[in-house]
């Protein structure tokens, strides 16, 4: 499986660090040069055009929210990828979005993608210490889609980058825990909890 990241401001970076770790080999994209980046992460990281990056099976979405709808546009087909949406939707009015979760919305501009959404909850800081907590056990991941199989392979990949999955459900159930709606951020954003055992 091919694993890409779109991205590599704050939370791509950290993301892309999780992926290093590992020795996961991920293409990372982005709007400035990646040279130095992948210089100071590791040979794991392949540098890309998003053109590129979107032809991998597993895409992460780590841009702001409002960069979705061109990223969309980048790929020939979405059909049949899964695309981990990382973004948050803070502050995006509630009658844009349709009253609609943010992930909801995205998966509208990629049509055939089966969407996660992943990594968004813990700011940037807090994901790029990686796994591991200072109090021991793995630090969590919360993930929820409307997909099952597709979650399950989110879960999957969280667990092999070191990190303990949590799925929550559907997007528009538990996800809306993890989600912002307006100017409110869902109940677990910011939660940076631990699994032990």
């Amino acid at each position: 499986m091919s694993y890409a990241i779109i991205g590599a401001g704050k939370i791509g970076t950290a993301i892309a660090r999780a992926f290093a770790r590992q020795g996961i080999e991920v293409a990372v994209a982005g709007r400035r040069p990646l040279d130095a980046l992948v210089a100071q992460i590791g040979p794991s990281l392949v540098p890309r055009p998003i053109e590129d990056a979107v032809k991998a099976d597993v895409v992460i979405l780590a841009v702001p929210f409002a960069a979705h709808r061109d990223i969309g546009r980048a790929a020939e087909s979405w059909q049949g990828k899964i695309v981990i949406d990382a973004t948050n939707a803070f502050g995006v009015p509630q009658e844009e979005l349709g009253g609609l979760p943010s992930t909801a919305v995205v998966a509208k501009a990629l049509p055939g993608a089966k969407l996660v959404k992943a990594f968004n909850h813990l700011p940037a800081d807090v994901l790029a210490q990686g796994a591991g907590t200072p109090q021991g056990g793995r630090r969590v991941v919360f993930i929820s889609s409307d997909d099952d199989a597709a979650s399950a392979s989110v879960a999957a990949l969280v667990d092999r980058l070191g990190f303990a999955p949590i799925e929550l459900g559907k997007l528009g159930e538990g996800g809306l825990l993890v989600q912002a709606r307006g100017r409110t951020w869902g109940q677990l954003v910011f939660q940076d909890l631990a699994r032990f055992g």
